[in-house]
C-alpha cells in the first residue's frame, strides 16, 4: 500500500475519539512499519548487492534446504505463482547462483538449490541483512522487543484460529 495513502488513513483514524478504532489504528501502524522497513531493506539490497528482495527471499528459502527444493514447493513457501518463481530462478541460474537438477524421486519434477557461489553470496547478504535489521530496530530495548514478539505471536495465533474457524463455515 502506498505510504501516502497509509498516512491519510492514519490521519482520519487519529481524529476519532480516544480508544475508538484501536485495532484499525494498530493494523495501520503495523502496515506502515512493515512498508518503511521493507523499503529500506530493498534499497540496501539493491545498493550493496544489486539484488532484489524477492531474489534474496528465494535464496533464503534455498539456503534452508541444502538438498534443494522442487519449484512448486518453493512457490508455495514464497506464496507466489510458479511463473514468478521460474523467472527468478532463470536469472539466478544465469548468474551461477542456483542450479536446476532432475528430482531423483520424480523424473517429471525439477529441484533447485544454491551453488557454492550462491551460498557464499547469500551468507554475505544475510549477515548484512541482520545488521540492517538490528540498526533499524535499534531504538527498541530488549524488553520492548521481547514484549512485541510475544504480542505479535498472540495476534498471529488468534488471526490464524479465526481464519481456520471461518474455513469451517
Amino acid at each position: 500500500m502506498n505510504e501516502t495513502i497509509l498516512e491519510d488513513v492514519e490521519a482520519l483514524v487519529r481524529d476519532e475519539p480516544a480508544g475508538s478504532k484501536m485495532e484499525l489504528r494498530l493494523w495501520l501502524r503495523l502496515l506502515s512499519c512493515s512498508n518503511l522497513i521493507s523499503a529500506e531493506i530493498r534499497r540496501r539490497l539493491r545498493a550493496d548487492f544489486d539484488v532484489t528482495l524477492p531474489r534474496f527471499d528465494v535464496m533464503a528459502q534455498l539456503h534452508r534446504e541444502p538438498d534443494g527444493l522442487r519449484l512448486g514447493d518453493l512457490s508455495r513457501r514464497m506464496m507466489v505463482t510458479n511463473g514468478n518463481i521460474t523467472g527468478l530462478i532463470d536469472r539466478l541460474v544465469e548468474e551461477g547462483l542456483v542450479v536446476r537438477e532432475a528430482d531423483p524421486n520424480d523424473r517429471r519434477a525439477t529441484t533447485v538449490r544454491l551453488t557454492r557461489a550462491g551460498s557464499t553470496m547469500f551468507r554475505m547478504m544475510a549477515s548484512a541483512h541482520e545488521g540492517w535489521i538490528h540498526e533499524l530496530f535499534g531504538a527498541l530495548g530488549p524488553v520492548q522487543v521481547e514484549t512485541m514478539l510475544e504480542d505479535l505471536e498472540a495476534l498471529k495465533l488468534s488471526a490464524a484460529a479465526k481464519m481456520r474457524a471461518g474455513d469451517d463455515k
